[in-house]
């Protein structure tokens, strides 16, 4: 039996300057996690997504759009979307974020 330990997410990326770094964690069985790490300003326009995903705020503040609705984004903020849902994430700060896509429902 295999396992990956990360013993501290934050340090497995930094914020770009002017960018937006992503890395992939782990994909297996249909689950696959990436860190995203966005400088200052940085967003991801409106899309969505063929799999259900969780997003998680690790550090810095921003703003989510789901679907139709604006929430903040700061550390520990979670998030479960479905498939299908409109959303973006905007950095007002540097900030960090785990993505967990899920298997197709």
């Amino acid at each position: 039996m295999s396992y990956h330990h990360i013993p501290d997410l934050l340090e497995e990326v930094a914020p770009p300057q002017n960018g937006i770094l992503s890395r992939t964690l782990h994909s297996e069985g249909g689950i696959k996690t990436v860190i995203f790490a966005f400088d200052s300003g940085q967003e991801l326009s409106e899309h969505s997504a063929a799999h259900p995903a969780i997003l998680h705020i690790l550090s810095g503040q921003g703003q989510l759009k789901l679907g139709h609705e604006e929430k903040p984004a700061m550390p520990g903020t979670w998030v479960y979307m479905p498939a299908g849902l409109v959303h973006a994430v905007r950095a007002e700060g540097p900030l960090m974020m785990l993505l967990t896509l899920l298997p197709k429902d």
